[in-house]
C-alpha cells in the first residue's frame, strides 16, 4: 500500500456508503457498498490469511481509493447497483460470477402494477431495475420504502383481505390507477438514486396541502417524509457483509487459541431451553465471519425430559446426520452452552456420525471454556500459545481430557447468562499493565463467544415461550370429540371466544353448526364448567 492510500484510509467517515477501488492507471476496478466506510475498507489492507486468490489480486492491484457517503443502507445499495453499471469494474464480476443477479420487475403497463422480484429478465414490457447481488439486502430495502411508497405485490381480486391497505402497504382502490402509478414512478426512480429530489417534492407536496386546508393529506405527506429519514437506522446489509475478506479479528485469534488450521468461519451455538422437563426445545443459531446470520438459524423439538445432556446429545446427532450437512453446509466450530456432561455428550453424538468438527462448550458457574483435547494439533498449539507470555488475563489447567480456560481469573461465581463472558479486562489492566497488550488477544474472543451464547440462549427462550404459550391458549374446544376445526372456527368466529360459546343458547348454537352438534358441544362445555 502506498503512502498516499494509507494516509487517505484514515479520513474515512463511519457512514454507509458506495466505494471504488482504483488501479493505477486511474481505472475503477471494484465498486462496493459498506454499512460503515471506514471498517469496510480498511479490511480490504489487513493481513488475513482466509483471502481467496481473486481477493489478493484485487487487493495487489488497489493504487488509490474513493467513497460516497450516503444517508443510509437503502441508498448505499442502490446507488452500488448505479455505479455497477456505469463503470462495470471488471473485479465485480471476478468476485461475483457465483452469484445470479437479481432484478426488481414493476408491470407498469397493467392497470394495477405489482413489485416483484426475478433473477431472469423477460422482453414481456415490464420495467426492470437492477442488478442487484444482494438478495437478501433488496427485499428488505423494498420492505422498509414499501410504507413510503405503498404497492402490490400480487394482483387484486374480488373480496380480497384489505389489511395491507388499512397498514399503508398497498394503495387505496379510492384513490384510483394513475395516482398509484405516480407513487411507483417515485418508488422507480428512488431506486434508481434520486432521493433528494424525491424529498424535496414530498416536502413541496406536503406545504401545498397544508396551503390549501388539506390537513389529512398533508400529515401523509408528512409520514412519508419521517419514514424517509427512519431508514438511516434501519439495517439492510449490515449483517451481512460476509465476502471472502470479511473476517473478523475475533475468528483469526480463536483459530490460533484452538490450533485450528483454518478461520472457523461457520460457528453454531446451541442451548436447551425447558420449564422442568415440559416443552423441551434446542437452538442453533449461526454465525458467518463473526456476525449472526438469522437466516440460518434454526430450532428442534426434542424429548421431553429433564435431562439436559440427553436433549444436546440428540441434538447435536440431528444436527450433524447426512441429510443436514447437505442441506444446511458444515460447521467449522460448535459451541455448546453447558458444562462437562453436555460437551461429552455433544461430542459423543459427533463420534457417533463420524463428522470431524471441534467442539467447545462454556460452562454457566465460573464462565470457563471447556475444550476436549482434539487430536495433537490442538494439543501442542493451544498449550504453547498459552504459555508462551505471562498473561494476567487467563488461566489454563486440565482436567482428565478436558482443558478448562478461564480467560478472567480474577472473577469468580459469573452466574448463568448474568455477566456472559464480559470479564474483567479493564480490572486486570489496572492490576496488571504488563499483560495489557496480550489481553487485547483475548478480549475480541470473549466478545464472539458472549454474543454466540446469549444469541442462543435468547433464541431458546423464546421458542420456549412461544410453544408455552400455545399450550397455555390450547382452547377447550380441541376436547369436544366429534369437533374438528371447520367447525371451531364456525363457533371462534360467530360467539368470539370459548367463554361466548358457552354462554351461547341451544338454538343459537343450532343456528351455528346444527342442532346435532350444538348439543354435543353445550354437555361437553357444561361438564367442564361443573369441574
Amino acid at each position: 500500500m502506498n503512502t498516499h492510500l494509507q494516509q487517505k484510509l484514515k479520513t474515512l467517515p463511519r457512514t454507509p456508503g458506495v466505494y471504488f477501488h482504483k488501479s493505477a492507471s486511474g481505472e475503477i476496478i471494484y465498486v462496493g457498498k459498506a454499512a460503515a466506510l471506514k471498517n469496510r475498507v480498511r479490511q480490504y489492507f489487513q493481513d488475513s490469511r482466509g483471502r481467496d486468490n481473486k481477493t489478493m489480486a484485487l487487493v495487489a492491484e488497489i493504487a488509490d481509493t474513493d467513497w460516497i457517503e450516503t444517508e443510509s443502507e437503502v441508498d448505499a445499495l442502490f446507488l452500488e447497483s448505479e455505479m455497477v453499471k456505469r463503470y462495470m469494474p471488471r473485479y465485480n464480476v471476478l468476485l461475483r460470477d457465483d452469484k445470479s443477479q437479481m432484478y426488481v420487475r414493476i408491470d407498469m403497463k397493467s392497470e394495477w402494477p405489482t413489485v416483484s422480484f426475478t433473477r431472469n429478465p423477460a422482453d414481456d414490457g415490464a420495467e426492470y431495475i437492477g442488478p442487484f447481488y444482494n438478495g437478501f439486502a433488496l427485499k428488505k430495502a423494498l420492505r422498509y420504502l414499501r410504507r413510503i411508497f405503498p404497492y402490490l405485490t400480487r394482483q387484486r381480486r374480488p373480496g380480497q383481505s384489505k389489511l395491507d391497505e388499512d397498514l399503508g402497504l398497498s394503495p387505496r382502490l379510492s384513490d384510483g390507477p394513475a395516482a398509484y402509478k405516480a407513487t411507483l414512478r417515485k418508488l422507480i426512480s428512488y431506486i434508481k438514486g434520486n432521493r433528494k429530489a424525491i424529498a424535496a417534492e414530498l416536502e413541496c407536496d406536503m406545504k401545498t396541502a397544508a396551503g390549501l386546508h388539506d390537513f389529512e393529506r398533508a400529515a401523509d405527506l408528512r409520514n412519508k417524509l419521517r419514514a424517509m429519514q427512519e431508514l438511516q437506522r434501519r439495517v439492510c446489509f449490515g449483517d451481512k457483509e460476509f465476502l471472502d475478506i470479511s473476517k473478523d479479528k475475533a475468528l483469526a485469534e480463536l483459530a490460533k487459541l484452538l490450533g485450528l488450521k483454518d478461520i472457523p468461519a461457520r460457528i453454531e451455538g446451541y442451548d436447551i431451553s425447558h420449564m422442568s422437563g415440559r416443552h423441551v426445545v434446542a437452538s442453533m443459531v449461526v454465525f458467518t465471519n463473526g456476525a449472526s446470520d438469522r437466516a440460518e438459524y434454526r430450532k428442534f423439538k426434542v424429548s421431553e425430559k429433564n435431562d439436559d445432556t440427553g436433549n444436546i446429545h440428540q441434538t447435536i446427532f440431528r444436527r450433524l446426520s447426512e441429510r443436514n450437512l447437505k442441506s444446511w453446509g458444515r460447521p467449522d466450530l460448535l459451541l455448546i452452552d453447558g458444562g462437562k456432561g453436555q460437551l461429552a455428550a455433544a461430542i459423543k453424538a459427533r463420534d457417533e456420525r463420524g463428522v470431524a468438527v471441534p467442539i467447545i462448550s462454556i460452562a454457566k458457574r465460573e464462565e470457563e471454556l471447556l475444550i476436549h483435547k482434539i487430536g495433537s494439533q490442538i494439543d501442542t498449539a493451544f498449550i504453547e500459545y498459552i504459555q508462551s507470555q505471562p498473561r494476567a488475563d487467563i488461566a489454563i489447567h486440565e482436567d482428565g481430557d478436558i482443558y478448562v480456560v478461564n480467560l478472567h481469573p480474577s472473577q469468580r461465581n459469573a452466574g448463568s447468562h448474568s455477566k456472559n463472558l464480559r470479564a474483567s479486562t479493564e480490572q486486570n489492566h489496572k492490576e496488571h499493565p504488563e499483560a495489557e497488550d496480550n489481553a487485547l488477544a483475548t478480549t475480541d474472543i470473549v466478545k464472539l463467544f458472549q454474543r454466540i451464547r446469549d444469541e442462543s440462549h435468547r433464541f431458546a427462550v423464546s421458542y420456549h415461550t412461544v410453544l408455552k404459550r400455545q399450550q397455555q391458549t390450547k382452547n377447550q374446544l380441541e376436547e369436544i370429540p366429534g369437533v374438528g376445526p371447520k367447525t371451531r372456527r364456525k363457533l371462534i368466529r360467530k360467539f368470539g371466544s370459548v367463554t361466548g360459546v358457552s354462554r351461547a343458547s341451544i338454538q343459537e348454537l343450532s343456528m351455528a353448526i346444527g342442532e346435532q352438534k350444538a348439543k354435543t358441544v353445550a354437555a361437553f362445555l357444561r361438564d367442564v364448567l361443573k369441574t
